[in-house]
Order: structure tokens, then sequence, then C-alpha cells
């Protein structure tokens, strides 16, 4: 079995699908636009071959390369989980004539605004939304929208250039922002508390499922620099308010025509109970939402992707014996870090329920917090019982404090 897979060394949790791969026995071609001699260590022993290209998001010339690369070679899958390079995947499978999702397939989980239509259509719950080139078509859906609304890429990842807009005049002072993008979704605001759905699907069917919960809504930890972003997996799937986001998820798999391999839901649980549709990836969550799944469950789901995308079959426990805490810290100040208050006693208090602490030292540069989820380091606590979760959570988010200058 060989496998091609796109960005191997980046994002940094892509080296763990690529260790995933290597150890149920595939060889892994790697491409990126890292050099060779700079890939992470961690990725170096488990790749078979690796191929340097100036630009990654240069699809064409990707896809030229890598073909007069491979040539002569068997290659049986074409695989990624990095959001900006899952179009590419499956234009070389189209092109090769290899198993796995096609270009419109993947083109409803990539652009927001088909997504929506498709499920809409299927007459799923999404929020009102119209996809938008100009100021004038801008101004013209936020009339028939109304207001809160929001303003995002169609192809857009996480809360990068996704603005909140609750007025005219406020519109009006977001315009100019969105002047890079030559398109854009312009969507009704949901109120409420918003989750995850996860899963790791054979087939379309989903072999393990996981809901986490935002503390607060990402969109608001983007505006506020003090705040320090929780996400906290649920491991009771069960309980009645849940299972709104579950039939929801499952029905948006199968409409969108989901195969093999990770997908990535977001969505909304309004006031009055109603699950709203939020937007949906075929590739895995960021920021170590697969870490939080593996800690929840005690399984390793790098390896279980690679099982299910290359061989067909998933052997791992499903049984879900934590509720899982991802605490992101941000350094107040600028320039290096020189101190963090309160980490030692924080530990001390949760014992061996801290599962990873990752958070940057003294003397290490001060990481832009809005250009990345995990910012100056993560903490990540587990335990049965959801009050204690939040306990944790709530004391590392005041407790612990990074200082920089």
């Amino acid at each position: 079995m060989r496998a091609v897979f796109l960005s191997p060394g980046y994002p940094a949790e892509m080296t763990h699908f690529v260790r995933g791969l290597a150890e149920v026995g595939v060889a892994v071609y790697g491409v990126g636009d890292t050099p060779r001699e700079a890939l992470p260590g961690s990725v170096k022993p488990y790749l078979a071959d690796y191929l340097t290209v100036p630009r990654m998001l240069d699809e064409q010339d990707v896809a030229n390369r890598v073909s007069d690369w491979m040539r002569g070679r068997t290659v049986d899958r074409v695989l990624t989980n990095w959001e900006p390079c899952v179009l590419l995947a499956a234009r070389l499978r189209e092109r090769w004539g290899m198993p796995g999702m096609s270009v419109d397939t993947v083109m409803g989980f990539r652009d927001k605004e088909l997504m929506k239509t498709r499920l809409r259509a299927a007459g799923l719950r999404v929020p009102k939304s119209r996809r938008v080139h100009n100021a004038t078509e801008v101004r013209e859906a936020a009339e028939e929208i109304g207001y809160p609304l929001i303003l995002k890429p169609i192809g857009g990842a996480g809360c990068a250039d996704t603005y909140k807009v609750t007025s005219a005049a406020e519109l009006e002072s977001t315009l100019p922002a969105l002047g890079r993008l030559s398109e854009a979704s312009c969507e009704e605001y949901i109120d409420g508390e918003e989750l995850t759905y996860d899963t790791v699907c054979m087939r379309g069917k989903p072999m393990i499922e996981n809901v986490t919960l935002y503390l607060p809504k990402p969109l608001e930890a983007a505006k506020q620099e003090w705040i320090s972003p929780m996400a906290i997996s649920v491991r009771d799937l069960s309980q009645p308010k849940l299972a709104g986001g579950l039939a929801l998820g499952r029905a948006a798999l199968e409409v969108l025509g989901m195969d093999d391999g990770f997908t990535h839901m977001e969505w909304f649980l309004t006031p009055s109970g109603e699950a709203v549709f939020g937007e949906i990836a075929c590739r895995a969550g960021g920021a170590g939402l697969v870490d939080q799944i593996n800690y929840t469950c005690d399984i390793d789901l790098y390896r279980e992707w690679a099982r299910v995308s290359c061989w067909g079959y998933f052997e791992a426990s499903t049984v879900r014996k934590y509720n899982v805490g991802m605490i992101f810290k941000r350094a107040r100040g600028w320039g290096h870090i020189t101190r963090i208050d309160g980490l030692r006693d924080w530990l001390h208090a949760c014992g061996g329920w801290v599962v990873d602490e990752k958070l940057s030292r003294p003397g290490t540069p001060r990481r832009d917090w809005k250009q990345a989820q995990l910012a100056d380091g993560r903490l990540m606590v587990r335990h049965p019982e959801w009050d204690q979760v939040m306990r944790m959570c709530m004391a590392a988010a005041s407790d612990i404090q990074i200082h920089a200058q």
C-alpha cells in the first residue's frame, strides 16, 4: 500500500497522521513546500520519500509535479488532513483514477455556501445565508437576513476573517476588511452554545463520534485577548440535549456523501434546544482536538484513521471513559515569556488528572494570539465527572498567568 500525503510537516499535527499511516504498514510519499532538511524530525522516519514543491497551494503546479514524480510507481491513496489541501487531494485522485471522494463531493465540504445549499435542500436546519462578491451584495444580503449576522470566507477554517456584525453602521466599518476576499458568506447569526460533531467515517458510517463544547464561542474568544479559550469533550453522548446535534451531524454526512476519513462539524444549541448546523469539513479538527478524543477513549485515532483510509477497518474501542478539557493560554505583554504564575499550584491541585501540559517557557517569544488557537500553549485535563473537569478548567483559566515583556 502506497499513499501520497499532502503537507506532512505542516501544520504540526500532520506528523501524527503520517506516523499513523506508517504504523499500519503504508509507505508514505510526502509532498510539501517545507524543504526536506527543515521537516520535523518526528516525521522523517515515517516517510518513504518526499517531494518539495515551490508553493503547496498552487494546485495545478503541484498536481503536475507530483504526477511526474510518481510516474512509474503505483499509488493507492492520496490523503491529507489540512483544510487547504483537501481539494487538491480530490483532484489528484480523479486524475489518477483511484478510490476516494470526488472533487464535487469534497467541494460540498469546502464551499460553505454550497454545503448549506445542499443541506437546506435536504430539509436540515441551517442558517439563512447568501454568497456575496462585493459591498453591494453584502448590503443586500444584510437587508434580507437581518442583524446580527456573520460574514466569513467561503472556504476558510476557524475564525480567520470572520466577523459578527450587529448593525448597518458596523457593517460599513467591516466591509473594508473583506476587500481581499473575492467572495464571502453572509449568514444569520445563531445565538446559543457552540459545539462540534467529530467522526472517523468508513464508507460514510461513523466508526466513532465525538462532541466538544467551546467555552466561550470561538468568535467571542477571538476578540478578547484576556480570555483563556476552552474546549471540553463530552463523555456522555446519550444525554437528551445532544440528540439533535448528533442527528444533524449524521444526516449531514449522508447528504454530503462522506466516504472514508475524519469529519469536523460545528453546530449550535439554541436556548430553546434547537440544533442548528454551522459548517463541516472532511478533515480532522485542529488545535489538539484529535488528541482530546484520544484521551477521551484511551485510543489512537491517528492510527485508526490510517487503518480506515487504507485498509477499510476500524479496531479501536469507542467506549468513552472521560470528559477531557483543553485550556489555551495567552501571555500578557509582548516580547519574550518571562515567567509563569500559578502553574505549579494548579498541577499539584489537579494531580493525575492532568494529561498534557505544553505551555511556552520563559525565554521563548510570545505568539500572536490572533493568528493561532494554540497561542502560548495548552493544558489538558480529564475526569469521568463533568463538574470536576469544569472546575479544573476554570481554575487553569483564572489562576495560571503567562507574562511577557
